[in-house]
Formats: C-alpha cells, sequence, structure tokens
C-alpha cells in the first residue's frame, strides 16, 4: 500500500445503513471495508462523496440472467451485459436461476452454465430451479449442490412445463429442511388460468391486457395461501415471489402473525405500472408482459402499503428480458409464455403465447430510490433493507454484503439524491431492446459503484471488465432453520426420510 494505511477512503458521505444514517469516511482494505469514522488517513486512492448519500451495493436475488432454454439456447441478456447494466444501476451482485427441465437430470439441465456465469462483472449466485423433483434429484443432486453452496431451490406452482404438484411441491419442501435450504415459490394456480386462458381465446379476446384477465389477483392469493399452508405442514421456511397485489401479501402477513417462516418480495414493477402499460398502438403493451401480471392502478398504492408495514420486505428486478423486436412479438418464442403459438390477424401472437418478463436489472434501484425514498414513502434504512441487507440475511449472505460494517465487502454505492433525470432506453446497458420505465422520470441516481473496493462504474461508465465478479458460496444460515413446529407433533418429512 505503499505506506497508505487504506487502499481506497470514501471520504465526506451520508452514510445509510439498513439502521441508521450518519456522516463519516470509509475506509477500504483488501476489497474489505476496515474502518469508519471521521477524518480517516489518507488512502492510497480517494473518493470524494461529499455531497453524495452512501449505500451498501446493491443485491438483487431474483434475476434471470442467460438462462439456458430446454433447447440448448440461451436469454439473449448476457452475464456481461446484464452485469454491466447491474453496475449501471447500483447492484453489485445478484442472484440467479440454474433451470432443471422436465425428464432430466440438474446436470444436464444445465451444461456449461456456470463457465457461463464466470463472465459476470458483478459477484453472483444461483438458485436451482426444481421442475422433476425425482428420488434421484432430491436424494443426491441437490444435496450436493447444497455443499457447492447454492443453498436455495425455486419451484413454480404454474407454467407448463415448469409447475409442480403440491405433493412433489411437499417433496421439495421436505429435501431442503433436510438439508438446511431455503425455498422460493412463483405462487399462481395453473388450472385456473388455463381455464381462464381458454375462455378469453374463445370470446376472441387476444390483446395484451388480456394476460392480466387471465390471472387475476386471486389466483394468486389461493396459491400463495396454499403454499404457505403446505410449508407450514412440513416446517419449511419459503419466500414467496414477486408479490403483486394486497390480497397476496396478506396471506403472508397471516403467516407471519401465526409465527411462520414466510417472507415476501415484490418488484418495481407492481408499485409504478400497471394495466396502463399493457395497453398501446404497435403491440406495446406485450413490452410489459410479466407474471404476476400487472394490477389495476390502484393496486401499486396497496403494494407500497404492504412494504410500509413490512410484510413485503425485498425489492427484486425479477430481471426476465426478452426484446420487443424479437422474441416479444414472435408467438411461442419462450417456455415463459403460457400457451401454444396462437396467432392474431395482425401476426402478433395472443396474450397467452408472448414470453412473460420485464428488463429491470438496471433500473431498480433508481425506481425505488427515487419513488420510494425521493418521494417520502420509505426513509433511507428501509431504502437500504428493501435493495440489499435482507436480502443478504435471507440467502445466506449476511455480514457480507448489504452492509457498511467492518470485515463486509466494500460494495458501496454513491447517490446523487438531487440529481433528475429521465430513463431511456439509450443509456442503459442491458442487452434487451427496451425498457417499460421509458419517459420515466426519477429523482436520485448513481453517481459510482464500487464493487468489492474497486470503482466498477463511474457517470454511467461500466469500468468492470467481464470476469471480475466472483461466485458467493452460501453455508448454513438461521433464517432458513425450521421452527421446530409440526401440526400434531408428527413430523411427517423426518419419516419420509428415514
Amino acid at each position: 500500500m505503499s505506506g497508505f494505511e487504506f487502499d481506497m477512503v470514501v471520504r465526506g458521505g451520508t452514510l445509510a445503513t439498513a439502521a441508521e444514517v450518519f456522516e463519516a469516511d470509509i475506509g477500504i482494505r483488501d476489497g474489505a471495508i476496515a474502518a469508519l469514522g471521521r477524518n480517516l488517513p489518507r488512502g492510497a486512492e480517494e473518493v470524494s462523496a461529499k455531497g453524495m448519500i452512501v449505500t451498501p451495493g446493491g443485491l438483487d436475488p431474483h434475476c434471470h440472467i442467460e438462462e439456458l432454454g430446454q433447447d440448448g439456447t440461451a436469454q439473449e441478456e448476457s452475464f456481461a451485459s446484464g452485469s454491466a447494466a447491474a453496475l449501471a444501476g447500483g447492484t453489485t451482485s445478484f442472484i440467479c436461476f440454474l433451470p432443471q427441465w422436465k425428464g432430466h437430470s440438474l446436470a444436464d439441465s444445465a451444461p456449461g452454465y456456470a463457465a457461463r456465469a464466470e463472465q459476470s462483472r458483478a459477484d453472483y449466485s444461483f438458485h436451482q430451479i426444481i421442475t422433476d423433483p425425482t428420488p434421484e434429484v432430491l436424494q443426491k443432486e441437490v444435496p450436493a449442490l447444497v455443499a457447492r453452496g447454492i443453498r436455495s431451490l425455486k419451484v413454480f406452482l404454474t407454467y407448463d412445463p415448469l409447475r409442480l404438484t403440491d405433493a412433489e411441491f411437499l417433496d421439495v419442501l421436505a429435501t431442503a429442511r433436510r438439508l438446511g435450504a431455503f425455498v422460493t415459490v412463483h405462487c399462481e394456480n395453473f388450472d385456473a388460468i388455463g381455464w381462464r386462458i381458454g375462455a378469453l381465446l374463445k370470446a376472441g379476446l387476444t390483446d395484451p391486457l388480456q394476460h392480466a384477465w387471465s390471472r387475476p389477483p386471486v389466483v394468486e392469493r389461493e396459491a400463495t395461501h396454499r403454499a404457505i399452508a403446505l410449508a407450514e405442514l412440513v416446517d419449511q421456511p419459503i419466500q414467496v415471489f414477486h408479490v403483486s397485489c394486497e390480497e397476496a401479501a396478506a396471506e403472508i402477513a397471516r403467516g407471519r402473525a401465526r409465527g411462520l417462516k414466510v417472507w415476501g418480495e415484490t418488484c418495481p414493477q407492481y408499485l409504478t405500472l400497471s394495466h396502463e402499460d399493457l395497453t398501446g398502438p404497435d403491440f406495446a403493451g406485450a413490452k410489459a408482459v410479466c407474471s404476476p401480471a400487472l394490477r389495476e392502478k390502484a393496486e401499486n398504492a396497496r403494494v407500497w402499503r404492504r412494504i410500509q408495514d413490512g410484510t413485503l420486505d425485498i425489492v427484486s428486478s425479477d430481471h426476465c428480458g426478452f426484446s420487443f423486436a424479437t422474441a416479444k412479438r414472435a408467438a411461442g418464442s419462450s417456455s415463459y409464455g403460457t400457451g401454444a403459438a396462437v396467432q392474431r390477424p395482425d401476426g402478433m401472437p395472443a396474450f397467452n403465447a408472448i414470453p412473460n418478463g420485464v428488463p429491470g436489472i438496471e433500473t431498480r434501484l433508481p425506481v425505488l430510490f427515487s419513488e420510494g425514498v425521493s418521494k417520502g414513502r420509505i426513509d433511507l434504512p428501509t431504502f437500504v433493507r428493501l435493495s440489499s441487507a435482507n436480502a443478504a440475511r435471507l440467502f445466506g449472505l449476511g455480514g457480507r454484503k448489504g452492509s457498511l460494517a467492518p470485515g463486509a465487502d466494500a460494495d458501496l454505492v454513491l447517490w446523487d439524491p438531487d440529481r433528475e433525470t429521465t430513463i431511456a432506453q439509450e443509456r442503459l446497458h442491458h442487452a434487451i431492446d427496451y425498457t417499460p420505465w421509458e419517459g420515466f422520470a426519477v429523482k436520485g441516481w448513481p453517481a459510482v459503484t464500487l464493487r468489492r473496493g474497486a470503482v466498477a462504474v463511474r457517470e454511467g461508465e461500466v469500468l468492470a471488465p467481464p470476469g471480475t465478479g466472483r461466485f458467493l458460496p452460501r453455508g448454513p444460515y438461521d433464517l432458513a432453520k425450521p421452527t421446530g413446529r409440526v401440526p400434531d407433533g408428527f413430523d411427517a418429512a423426518a419419516v419420509t426420510w428415514a
């Protein structure tokens, strides 16, 4: 360090943690936070944070990056481009998905995916999707996965061929409990959605707006209730992904009131977008097709209230990008669509064949900061909890990510809280050809992003090269442990593994 006590000092900022806001310098050594204090000694490198708010780097625990299809193709958002977008938006680490396809082992479903991830500029980890929980998968492959530090499983209660039956879901829950793994769930009722889709198509209703009509809040509420009930039966902690409405959030609140280990996340699209974004000329509504679907405009305020009362304590991006010029306008182009390749008279796909998902890994934090902090809906510590700290705790990265404490990775974002800008596709770094937040005005933007003590982005210029991100293995942690309470005192999960 050439006689300097610190490799870098971030000086004169207003620091925001998950608990408090205060003024201090940050001393960084060997990629980690070494000291917090006033008037720290000079570092080998100095970064001025005067007039800035300094937060931990964002942790996005739910994004789809370069995900592999069953036919061997990969989504167009590569690890190099997706991680560039993440860093530019203040996200320094993320958790994405290893796929499994029915009839295939875990290894056969994701050949070479870990090697692809090595091109990431941001730190990363994985959730393992389980679609075919055979004895071989649950008793051999999942334990080996957990031993590698991949400690969370993702299940779908909808989408064919991804969904699990209730019996299969119970087997996954029991396996996770035995291994100390965590389970995340996409909660929508498959059969109810299929029934609604059939009726809508028969009635000739095929626009993108009808995607939302095919899966109203009741189908999300029912599946959320069912997922929580089955997790309670097994005594397995779960998180409900991408909660879009008050009805589903209320089920989580009731479960927590009963002392269950159940958590909920939401996404910026459910805080800002609505049915209005599913309409427009030239098939523009397809850009906002995602699942769960966007809701009526009034639902945005209800979801914000569930953030404010703590029911929903993580905001992820659920970044799942499909370009508008190609995939969104091509029927049946993705397994994330919900039906066969049905075309309308204008040549566009019917709503049920539009690939589900929106790009948002770069805009997640600016939208949350602007709509939350700048507009007074949440304070800075709440922003930190929603954007990084709670996800770090929930997924076994607490103490390393989402923190400004000594010993944590020096992942920092220097926010200019007064910068007003309008989101525009031309300034974003993702590989997708649009953003659903085009023209959206925000106040507050990341000026500098540091990843493990190195400047990764400065004023929109991505400096971190591909391949500099690191895999984040996750060991055992308390939040993934069961409560110890089972109905009637009979532990069925233990018997199934005896």
